[in-house]
């Protein structure tokens, strides 16, 4: 009985944490010069109303960004131009998309979903640091959740209450 009490309460202490979980980044790593698959995961609306938007900055020097359409949302690239021109395989390129917008749609507070794109993460990205794309879920009635939070020089992404999802950069991989 005492074993089956502990594992209920380990249950509902691990159900509770979901609840407060915020956007993540399935794929946690990701070397420079090379394509990213970033896959957003979503895992809830805005306090007990579905999320109908989602948006996701594209940080400086992440280009050819290439997002994966959901069926029953509308898709919006947002275009502007690069601080800087980057080569893409040989080709300078200094605008593209700045960022997504997945409109239209319904994930259910009670809902989990990912919403992915595909980008080339320049060279010109330093390995050892953790590149961050801002995430703003919209939904109904103005409500909003603002994984916009950057950690400050020396602070973990563990340290804030809405972080920005965020891949650590590694050294560029031989080959193509």
């Amino acid at each position: 009985m005492l074993k089956r009490t502990l594992v209920t309460a380990a249950a509902l202490v691990l159900g509770a944490g979901t609840a407060f979980a915020h956007v993540s980044l399935q794929v946690k790593e990701a070397p420079v010069g090379s394509s990213y698959r970033a896959i957003f995961q979503v895992p809830h609306g805005c306090e007990g109303k579905p999320t109908n938007v989602v948006r996701v900055q594209i940080p400086e020097g992440v280009i050819a960004v290439k997002p994966q359409p959901k069926a029953g949302w509308t898709l919006e690239k947002v275009r502007g131009a690069y601080a800087k021109s980057y080569d893409y395989y040989g080709t300078p390129t200094s605008e593209g998309v700045k960022e997504i917008v997945w409109s239209g749609g319904t994930l259910g507070d009670d809902e989990y979903d990912e919403f992915v794109l595909r980008v080339y993460l320049t060279k010109d990205l330093k390995a050892g640091d953790t590149l961050y794309f801002p995430v703003v879920q919209e939904c109904p009635d103005g409500v909003a959740e603002r994984w916009i939070e950057l950690p400050a020089a020396g602070q973990s992404a563990d340290d804030l209450e809405l972080p920005a999802p965020g891949v650590k950069l590694l050294e560029a991989t031989s080959g193509h």
